[in-house]
Parts: C-alpha cells; structure tokens; sequence
C-alpha cells in the first residue's frame, strides 16, 4: 500500500462486522419510563427503586399490616378474611425464598465437592478463604 493514498483506502464491512463494542449493564430504564406521567415521576420511582425493590417495599408493609391487624382484631368478616389470604401470599413467597435458598446451598455444596475432588492448590486457597465465612454467625434476617 502507498502511504500517500491512505484517503483512498475504503473499508468494507460485511454484516456482523466492523465495531463491535457490547454493552453488557442492564438496560432498566425502559421499565420505569412506561410509567404514564399520571402515575408518577419516572425519574424518583427509578432512584426509590435504588433504594428498596417493589418486592422488598411490599414485604416491610405486609409486614406491619399483618402484626397490626393481628394485634387490633378484624372489624369485619371480610377483613378477617382478607387477613387470612394475605398470610397464606407471605407464607407462599416465604416457601419460595426457602426453595430458592435450599437449591442454591445445594448447588453450592455440589461446586465445591467438585472442585474438592479435583483438589490442588486451588481448592485449598478457597478453603482458606471459605472457613472464616462458614465460622461467622449468620446474618439475622437475609
């Protein structure tokens, strides 16, 4: 190639070619701007959803709604019974959580006798690394 026809030398690039540059974040905004003006301001429910997840929120207030509904009594038959499916909701989405937490124990557990079996040094740094975490008293509440 002649350095003095640089400006002539065209590039061609074929599909699935050229500039590939990926992004890998999460693109979430497209959640919270389907919220209608009406509803509310997309930009605050974005940053509240930073703070607590819709699922997190919900939980705090079932809650307290349900401690202090058992505490003050039903007024109403309706009210007692819409108690009652809101506990058996919290008990389901409890199941949940504890299925979910069981499978990944197991799950991990089975990682690491794999990687025990295989043994070598890298099993025993995370060795290492693992036993202050599994000799720490659990967090309350997780």
């Amino acid at each position: 190639m002649f350095p003095w026809l640089w400006f002539w030398a065209p590039q061609i690039h074929f599909p699935w070619s050229g500039n590939d540059a990926l992004r890998v974040d999460p693109n979430t905004h497209w959640f919270f701007q389907g919220i209608s003006p009406g509803a509310g301001n997309a930009q605050i429910e974005e940053k509240a959803f930073g703070v607590a997840s819709y699922g997190k929120q919900l939980g705090l207030i079932t809650e307290v709604l349900i401690a202090q509904a058992e505490q003050n009594g039903s007024a109403t038959p309706q009210a007692a019974e819409s108690l009652a499916k809101l506990k058996a909701i919290a008990r389901e989405i409890e199941a949940i959580k504890h299925g979910e937490y069981e499978q990944a124990a197991v799950d991990l557990e089975a990682q690491l006798q794999s990687l025990q079996r295989r043994g070598g040094p890298a099993y025993a740094q995370l060795s290492a690394r693992l036993l202050p975490l599994l000799q720490a008293p659990p967090a309350i509440g997780g």
